[in-house]
């Protein structure tokens, strides 16, 4: 059985990063929302990235807590540590929406706000799980999904609801703040 560990806010875990990479993928007939492509600028909404269409996101099955996954945070790091087990991934293969770099996997937690660029907020949400449609990656495959979901397991990243809306470019500073201060 597969442990999840949740973790909740602490002021210790108050770090500052940057967007290293704003990734969107608009919908495609037949297609998951995997890999995501690189973007410059993207207006934060709501909803998400605008231009960026996730089918699971917006499957009936998850209407009532797809505001808490509008986006998917994942740090630089992680995919640099993936890299040197063997596995090629590249920001935005895993979906995520947005790479951030220079904050650790472990410091996003449940609860914890993150002011990214001059006026967009989010809010770590919710874990991400590894999903059975990250075989769609040609490096992983049929062949290779059980060992790649195995592998994610506490390092898919983090699900985010928007907070306040705004631009963001790649660049950007990331700043987690206590918002009750």
């Amino acid at each position: 059985m597969t442990q999840i560990v949740l973790k909740v806010f602490s002021p210790m875990h108050s770090m500052k990063g940057s967007v290293y990479q704003l990734s969107v993928k608009p919908r495609t007939e037949n297609e998951r929302g995997l890999p995501k492509q690189e973007v410059s600028t993207a207006y934060l909404r709501a909803e998400g990235l605008e231009g960026d269409y996730n089918t699971y996101r917006n499957s009936l099955l998850f209407q009532g807590n797809r505001m808490n996954r509008a986006v998917l945070m994942y740090p630089y790091e992680m995919l640099e540590q993936l890299q040197s087990e063997g596995w090629p991934v590249a920001p935005g293969h895993l979906g995520e929406n947005i790479t951030s770099c220079g904050i650790p996997y472990d410091a996003f937690v449940l609860g914890q706000q993150y002011r990214i660029g001059p006026d967009a907020i989010i809010e770590v949400a919710e874990v991400c799980s590894p999903c059975r449609w990250l075989h769609v990656l040609p490096y992983v495959g049929k062949k290779n999904q059980k060992e790649f979901i195995a592998t994610l397991i506490n390092r898919r990243g983090w699900y985010a609801r928007v907070i306040r809306e705004g631009m963001l470019q790649k660049g950007d500073e990331i700043a987690a703040f206590d918002a009750t201060a």
